[in-house]
């Protein structure tokens, strides 16, 4: 705060300044609503990931199928393979639990399974895989060139590895998955690692903004 002094200088009174401008900034942050919670996941607005396949794969009806087909709705875009051991069944199981966590917001979701493994994942193979899981989980091949562009544009990693035995070989491949909001927009990054409560959570979240 500013003083006049008996022989007419100017003095700053530090403690008074410092009051009257903590008292600005408590002002200015009470105008404003308090920010959202974040989410669980890695919030990933703004990054260029996707937002859409470049190419259309084909569902287990034959039938062509990009995000975009999906608009309305958030969407849960995971990226595996029918053989696979233990992560893909591991992965479409815990979204399955999240469905039922939902409750009735579930119709508002769309999980989406992209096969990396076109070789043998084809519509007949998803249309009897897929839905084991949860009746209105998709599932979607395609073309090699096609899969590998969609998992690409996510930035996916995905590579063949040849094993011993019957399998003959098995896809390395990223276990984590994308969520998309109603927009088509990419929103989150979901760890593999995560909960079926905070998955949920992040899912309601984005819901309840539409």
């Amino acid at each position: 705060m500013l003083q006049r002094t008996m022989t007419g200088m100017i003095r700053w009174r530090p403690w008074a300044g410092a009051a009257l401008l903590s008292a600005l900034l408590l002002a200015g942050c009470g105008d404003g609503a308090p920010p959202p919670p974040p989410f669980h996941a890695t919030d990933i607005t703004g990054a260029t990931v996707g937002p859409d396949f470049p190419r259309p794969l084909t569902d287990s009806h034959g039938q062509p199928r990009r995000l975009a087909d999906y608009r309305g709705k958030v969407v849960v875009l995971f990226f595996g393979y029918t053989h696979c051991p233990d992560i893909c069944p591991t992965a479409l199981s815990r979204f399955a639990a999240v469905m039922q966590a939902l409750g009735d917001e579930a119709k508002r979701v769309q999980v989406v399974f992209v096969s990396i493994d076109p070789a043998r994942d084809t519509p007949e193979q998803l249309a009897s895989y897929v839905p084991w899981f949860h009746p209105d989980f998709v599932g979607l091949t395609g073309s090699t060139a096609d899969v590998s562009a969609a998992a690409q544009a996510f930035r996916v990693y995905a590579a063949r590895r040849e094993v011993d035995g019957s399998m003959g070989y098995v896809m390395d491949h990223s276990a984590g998955a994308y969520v998309l909001d109603g927009a088509g927009r990419p929103r989150l990054y979901v760890r593999d690692d995560a909960s079926v409560e905070d998955i949920a959570a992040d899912l309601h979240r984005l819901l309840a903004r539409g």
